[in-house]
């Protein structure tokens, strides 16, 4: 199997709790594929929670897993948002967000008692959500006739295409993801219709 062809990710929402000392740590896991999608989230986030403390996270994003940001959120620079990465690097995973909300419980914990904490709200809520083996797709749009969309939709289907997004009309559009590994036997297939328009996103 090639590892370049498939990637980790979760599918699934969770949440964990983690307590020390009167602090109360929540762990968030959530999947995502945008940085959209996680300013959505971790805005949703903060209006839940406005009483806490701190709101830390980190994600990583894209098949390759190139796209990654972390956040201390006033807490001691590298005690939360570094230890919260590190907890989706130990899985291997991407497009995942992991927010951890503080409420503060009235004691100092120091540097060594927030990375822990931090690390262990972020691993708990990645042990209660499965983790999952994707394959790594390529974005297409093909635009078509109406009266194609049947063999369209027949390729599309044989070699396990994710459709993203459809307008069937009189004039079609598709927006799907094409398997990887399947690359030049889709695209040949599909070519072979006559009037397409296939476009790479």
């Amino acid at each position: 199997m090639n590892e370049q062809e498939y990637y980790n990710t979760i599918t699934q929402h969770s949440t964990a709790e983690f307590k020390d000392r009167g602090s109360k740590f929540i762990g968030y896991a959530f999947p995502i594929e945008t940085i959209e999608e996680f300013k959505k989230q971790f805005q949703i986030l903060k209006k839940e929670h406005l009483k806490a403390v701190h709101h830390c996270f980190a994600y990583r994003l894209g098949t390759d897993g190139n796209v990654f940001r972390s956040s201390d959120d006033g807490e001691p620079s590298g005690t939360a948002g570094k230890p919260i990465l590190g907890q989706i690097d130990s899985k291997e995973i991407t497009n995942t967000l992991i927010v951890v909300v503080r409420y503060w419980g009235g004691t100092l914990l120091g540097a060594p008692g927030l990375i822990n904490a931090y690390k262990t709200a972020a691993s708990l809520a990645l042990q209660v959500t499965p983790i999952v083996q994707k394959q790594i797709e390529i974005k297409y749009t093909i635009q078509f006739d109406y009266t194609q969309l049947n063999e369209i939709m027949q390729v599309l289907k044989q070699y396990n295409c994710t459709i993203i997004k459809q307008e069937l009309q009189l004039f079609c559009s598709i927006k799907f993801g094409l398997p990887k590994n399947r690359l030049q036997e889709v695209l040949y297939k599909l070519n072979g219709i006559h009037n397409i328009e296939l476009v790479k996103n």
